[in-house]
């Protein structure tokens, strides 16, 4: 049975097989930074390019995108980031601590709503009995206040020229902003999604559990845009899908589930929404959100379309950019131009949009987590990282037996072979077991050793990560019995 790893074990290897380090440490480090190592770059990679296969490659309905992470600040007005992307935090009087004030009350990672200015300055909380997550002192906080989620920062040459601008919090809204021209510049048709993958940047309050929650970090987003009334059989469509996906790449649907989010924790934007959820070694009650599964109607593209005609009023008026008001002007959005044209009903509408949006840095520490395994063999500790092929950052390590009677030439020259089809890992250092047990915490799924019988019959020992199962292989057959094992 695999172990159930701590999230003690997974940093720990992290750091020490080089998946992860802490950003800046030899300055002390950064909170909440970190950086993807040798092997953590590899396995971060494969979860994007497994991703993108399932939903750009192997679709038909699908197109992809990469938006700038700097954008004009009109789009964060007109998505409602400006006025309420915003947490409600309190300090402790006593250590200094500050805190979402719903992290204070009960199971708050399950209940968790970014609310607006507004509403965050006129909520009156009652903390008297919450208790302050660093020095555990009841009662002591001050008058909660909201706290901006989005990263500032100033675009221009001088002072009298610069613009304010934010990192984006989402990689959403780039797709929303270039609907238009991936409807002009190619033939997609309702209902088909677009796709991006791209770092994001928020302003988090508290970061928490290793790479689970940080405030740089990478998303997988779809905007799937279909015809309003179809919206809620593709809602489940994608639910079903995405969980699918884990589970394909070998996450136990055990640690998976479903949650539905209440009436009073929907987003502004949202008709429905759902988290896939992982049961994770750290929280309250383990189960985290992996992946948002949202029907967001037609809000985004109609806030767009009023911002585009609200923005050429201004440069009419050159009034203050940043007191535009995105009023409603009652004036016919489904004529827009972010609207479409069904050839089939004659008839013109604002797609509705469900957005399945996934995390990868949460992806790959439930991945880590799950493949996460220690067994004894042989009286010896074995630590092992069972992960699926596709996601493995080695596929094959390559060992010659002894550094002598040609051996290392031959390991070599195999080596440089299968590199050219998988990312291959060649060792010659200590003895084999010991080469093995690092390809085995590695995740490596496969090692090829070629020792003295490789000289007389041109076979090499293959040996299986998970069963440590060993079987002799024709070098003129490796390639092809490789593939098949790797599904590649």
């Amino acid at each position: 049975m695999a172990k159930i790893a701590g999230l003690d074990d997974i940093v720990s290897l992290c750091k020490r097989r080089g998946f992860i380090f802490q950003s800046s440490e030899i300055y002390g480090g950064l909170a909440s930074c970190y950086d993807y190592g040798p092997l953590g770059v590899e396995l971060k990679n494969n979860i994007k390019k497994a991703w993108w296969k399932a939903v750009v490659q192997m679709r038909d309905d699908m197109v992809g995108l990469d938006c700038s992470i700097l954008m004009h600040p009109l789009i964060w007005k007109a998505s409602g980031h400006t006025d309420k992307f915003a947490d409600l935090v309190t300090e402790c009087k006593k250590c200094n601590t500050r805190t979402r004030v719903d992290h204070l009350t009960e199971h708050a990672e399950q209940h968790t709503k970014h609310i607006s200015i507004d509403e965050a300055a006129a909520k009156k909380q009652d903390l008297s009995d919450k208790v302050c997550p660093n020095c555990g002192k009841v009662g002591q906080f001050t008058e909660p206040m909201p706290f901006k989620l989005m990263f500032e920062t100033q675009m221009g040459a001088n002072v009298d020229d610069s613009m304010t601008l934010y990192l984006r919090p989402e990689t959403a809204q780039g797709i929303f902003a270039n609907f238009r021209n991936v409807l002009d510049t190619t033939r997609v048709k309702i209902p088909f999604g677009i796709a991006q993958i791209g770092k994001s940047f928020r302003n988090e309050v508290t970061t928490k559990a290793f790479i689970f929650r940080t405030r740089e970090f990478e998303q997988a987003e779809i905007e799937f845009f279909c015809k309003p009334g179809t919206d809620e059989e593709w809602y489940e469509h994608w639910k079903d899908a995405r969980f699918n996906w884990y589970t394909d790449l070998g996450l136990k649907k055990d640690n998976l589930r479903f949650r539905a989010h209440d009436p009073d924790e929907l987003a502004h934007y949202a008709k429905a929404c759902l988290d896939i959820e992982y049961r994770f070694p750290f929280g309250s009650g383990d189960w985290q959100e992996l992946e948002g599964i949202a029907n967001r109607t037609d809000y985004d593209l109609r806030q767009h379309q009023r911002g585009m005609r609200t923005l050429n009023n201004w440069f009419e008026k050159k009034g203050d950019l940043s007191k535009i008001d995105l009023k409603d002007e009652a004036q016919d959005y489904e004529s827009g131009p972010l609207s479409y044209f069904d050839d089939q009903a004659k008839k013109r509408y604002i797609p509705y949009v469900i957005e399945p949006s996934a995390g990868i840095d949460r992806s790959a520490l439930a991945f880590l987590v799950d493949a996460y395994d220690e067994e004894q063999v042989r009286g010896e500790k074995r630590n092992l990282l069972r992960f699926h092929p596709a996601l493995a950052p080695v596929k094959v390590g390559v060992f010659p037996l002894v550094k002598k009677d040609g051996m290392p030439e031959i390991a070599r020259n195999i080596y440089n072979h299968l590199k050219k089809y998988f990312t291959c890992f060649y060792d010659h250092a200590g003895a084999i077991g010991r080469r093995y047990r690092r390809q085995d915490e590695a995740g490596t799924p496969f090692c090829l050793t070629i020792d003295g019988q490789t000289n007389q019959d041109n076979t090499v020992t293959v040996r299986d990560r998970d069963s440590m199962e060993q079987v002799r292989v024709s070098t003129d057959k490796l390639l092809n019995h490789l593939r098949e094992k790797l599904e590649v």
